[in-house]
């Protein structure tokens, strides 16, 4: 395995083409803005190392026996599917942001147990492939990201029958070596921290949509992706010269991008479905529960951070002791901890496929999910609500650290006596930064829509609730015929 210094020095060696502000970003690494969320993907690293976190973090590879990350494994247990949900916890705890390796470990073993049944119901060859690409990143210990989102264009449209056929990826050329796709994933997760990228169809396919049902692995800086970082609320922060506090959580954070696929060779021994429209939703239906899954441990990790936050900014304002201060933090603690029952509860119930790895019960999974839409919104704004309106209105940290201001600010910020000014300051900005700001991004619109907006898992809650069977239960129980 990588350790957390082998895996930065690692990505100095990508040739991305990265756009960011209308420039090109010569050096992801280092940038200000990016480096908070290489901090996040690194700590996946950094806590594999740690022998007190060496039962979450790490697992025995299923190919070759030998200790690998967690994130490149394919799950060989209900315990491993637990384990999995535990470890996203603990990286929400201890980055309070996305920490984005998730998106990559759901894909692969959405694809990999697909592959094997496309395999044997069409004699194709893609779990082979899939098994080479899988095994050089286990032994690479290679950060993967899942690409799934395509921008989709007319929504009430195939991807076939859009206007501009760019809007869905798609096979643009056929050679006897590979294929060339052009079109866009959208809103993708750590891509700038990742060495590949395993792209998949987006929807259901149907005849005439052959094209685009298409699902291949390429290096993140393959010839012919360009990448236009997506902007974050008070991301331009960092860039101040004051910009330790102001923040709110200096070391770690987020990013997604819009990757642009112009003509991308994908190699014929890269392809894990080219073609085989009736098994696109297959991948779509795995990964969505696999992702929805993964929602019940990293915003739980997340919410954990927050709780705590605002339990400090109330004793930090004197006012812990009141009894609506305690009872609204019970309930965000009982709305955090429901989110994790459902994560544990899908990880429990889950079956083996016929490759041999597991999936998580699909209608737990979208529960869980259905839940995340709603529940970190009351969160956090049961957060604002105990922080009060100094979090928005105190005044910069360049005015703090003015020497004819920072006496006022001490004097007229100040809460309980014993806890310094600045520290008040620190706490309120982090609630901020988390409710507002650049994590944010990842704990509230993420929430709502990663992993597939809230009616995609209605849909899927109605498709496995077996509605049919809890009519017969009723009618046995009323004795009617």
């Amino acid at each position: 395995m990588m350790t957390k210094e082998q895996y930065i020095e690692s990505l100095r060696k990508l040739h991305l083409n990265l756009y960011m502000f209308g420039k090109k970003i010569e050096n992801p690494v280092d940038d200000p803005v990016i480096r908070p969320s290489l901090n996040s993907f690194a700590a996946t690293y950094e806590l594999a190392e740690d022998p007190q976190y060496e039962d979450l973090m790490t697992a025995t590879s299923h190919i070759s026996g030998k200790k690998i990350n967690r994130f490149t494994h394919m799950h060989q247990s209900t315990d491993d599917l637990i384990k999995k949900v535990k470890m996203q916890r603990l990286l929400g705890q201890k980055t309070a942001a996305c920490f984005q390796r998730c998106v990559g470990m759901d894909a692969m073993n959405a694809v990999f147990s697909s592959t094997y049944e496309i395999d044997e119901a069409c004699g194709t060859k893609y779990h082979e492939n899939f098994l080479k690409f899988l095994t050089r990143v286990q032994d690479e210990d290679l950060a993967v990201d899942g690409a799934m989102t395509d921008v989709k264009g007319d929504r009430s449209l195939a991807p076939s029958k859009q206007a501009d056929p760019d809007l869905f990826l798609h096979v643009v050329e056929r050679t006897p070596d590979g294929v060339y796709v052009t079109g866009a994933k959208a809103h993708q997760t750590g891509f700038v921290n990742s060495h590949e990228v395993l792209v998949m169809p987006t929807i259901s396919m149907r005849e005439g949509d052959e094209d685009y049902a298409i699902s291949f692995a390429v290096p993140t800086d393959s010839e012919g992706i360009t990448l236009i970082y997506g902007r974050q609320s008070c991301d331009t922060r960092k860039l101040e010269e004051y910009n330790d506090i102001d923040v709110g959580n200096k070391v770690y954070g987020g990013h997604e991008v819009l990757v642009i696929f112009d003509r991308v060779f994908v190699p014929n021994d890269r392809i894990f479905l080219n073609g085989e429209v009736k098994f696109a939703g297959m991948i779509v239906e795995r990964f969505a529960g696999y992702h929805r899954q993964s929602y019940g441990g990293c915003k739980v990790g997340v919410g954990d951070v927050l709780i705590g936050a605002t339990a400090l900014a109330g004793e930090m304002a004197g006012s812990a002791k009141a009894s609506h201060v305690k009872d609204k933090l019970i309930e965000m603690t009982h709305l955090n901890e429901t989110l994790y029952c459902c994560g544990i509860a899908c990880s429990s119930q889950g079956t083996k496929t016929k490759a041999g790895n597991y999936l998580i019960d699909l209608l737990l999974a979208n529960v869980c999910k259905q839940n995340v839409t709603r529940f970190p919104y009351e969160i956090a704004r049961l957060a604002q609500d105990l922080a009060g309106g100094l979090m928005v209105t105190q005044p910069s940290e360049a005015d703090y650290r003015n020497p004819a201001l920072k006496p006022y600010i001490e004097k007229y910020l100040k809460g309980v006596a014993s806890v310094p000014t600045e520290d008040r300051m620190r706490l309120l900005r982090l609630i901020e930064n988390m409710t507002m700001g650049t994590a944010a991004v990842g704990y509230l619109p993420e929430s709502m829509h990663g992993a597939g907006s809230p009616q995609a898992q209605r849909i899927m809650i109605a498709r496995q609730s077996n509605l049919e069977m809890k009519k017969e239960l009723a009618k046995k129980i009323a004795r009617i015929q």
